[in-house]
């Protein structure tokens, strides 16, 4: 029995994006410890991960802070491993790699670098979708990949019955309006509007909510919906994944809850400007579609509410 890494830090969408990977190492490592290092925004949720036996944390504090790399790089080698599948893949787990397997190869430190294709350099393959990136990767380091192109992130779900029932959700309708402050490009602004015309033709057949996070419980007030929380804190990663699994239709832009809805299997819409494409992010599922227009600012609620109701029906 071999203990095998996986590294994989965040973000939201990124991780529920790297569930089928994990999966597919997982199973082509039957009789090995899987350990996985992340940071601790997903540090007790990927306990939760069935094919995950061991969560290492990493803080990833200033790589100048010789102490701390230190000790990070001594709790890394004591365990041995004999393979390495970097899934985050960024300039940070490349410089892990430097230390820890200087010379080794895509067979011992699988990463889009180690593993990238002769015909291509790294700028043109990070062009490619997220998914097919890591199903070449995971392939280039001599695994079958059953999993990597369909990831499912039901395993992070949980119990969320008194949340429902606090709220009286039975049919619902969840939108996500919210975005990161400094991705200002990614924010659809017409869901109030949006909300207006499902109101016009549902009634109360639905109840519409949103799910801020923490940073988004004061500009939820801005939006003419029910803002769920539990007990006044934001929902946890896990509770977010029931709360979509369980709708009726999603509404969101182009942020980690999207990801979340098309990795559940969830009935819904995101909204793409010119900041990137649904392709490249690997979003559309077959429940999930995109729709996808030079400026955000112009897509009309009307043509929104229209593909909601083609759904619905």
């Amino acid at each position: 029995m071999s203990n095998i890494l996986i590294i994989k830090h965040g973000s939201l969408g990124d991780i529920t994006q790297a569930s089928g990977a994990i999966q597919d190492i997982s199973e082509n490592h039957k009789n090995d410890q899987i350990f996985l290092l992340t940071t601790k925004p997903y540090f007790d949720l990927f306990k939760k991960n069935p094919f995950i036996h061991q969560v290492i944390l990493d803080k990833r504090l200033p790589r100048y802070n010789l102490i701390y790399l230190y000790f990070l790089m001594r709790e890394l080698k004591k365990h041995k491993f004999s393979k390495v599948f970097d899934l985050q893949n960024s300039s940070r787990t490349n410089f892990y790699k430097n230390i820890l397997f200087p010379k080794a190869d895509k067979i011992i430190w699988s990463s889009s670098i180690t593993t990238l294709p002769l015909d291509k350099n790294k700028e043109d393959f990070d062009k490619i979708s997220v998914l097919e990136r890591f199903d070449h990767q995971l392939k280039e380091s001599g695994l079958n990949t059953i999993n990597t192109l369909k990831p499912d992130f039901n395993w992070a779900s949980t119990d969320i019955s008194e949340i429902r029932n606090f709220y009286k959700l039975n049919k619902y309708i969840l939108l996500f309006p919210f975005c990161s402050p400094h991705l200002a490009i990614k924010k659809w602004p017409h869901y109030n509007k949006l909300i207006e015309l499902v109101l016009n033709r549902y009634g109360d057949e639905y109840k519409i909510v949103t799910a801020p996070g923490p940073s988004e419980i004061n500009d939820a007030k801005d939006i003419n919906a029910l803002a769920l929380l539990d007990n006044g804190r934001a929902l946890d990663i896990s509770q977010l994944t029931s709360l979509i699994k369980d709708s009726s239709f999603v509404v969101a832009n182009d942020t980690g809850p999207a990801h979340i809805t098309a990795h559940v299997g969830a009935v819904g819409l995101t909204l793409f400007g010119k900041h990137t494409t649904a392709y490249k992010v690997s979003i559309e599922r077959e429940n999930f579609k995109p729709i996808e227009v030079p400026d955000l600012n112009n897509l009309s609620a009307e043509k929104v509410f229209e593909r909601l109701t083609n759904s619905l029906s």
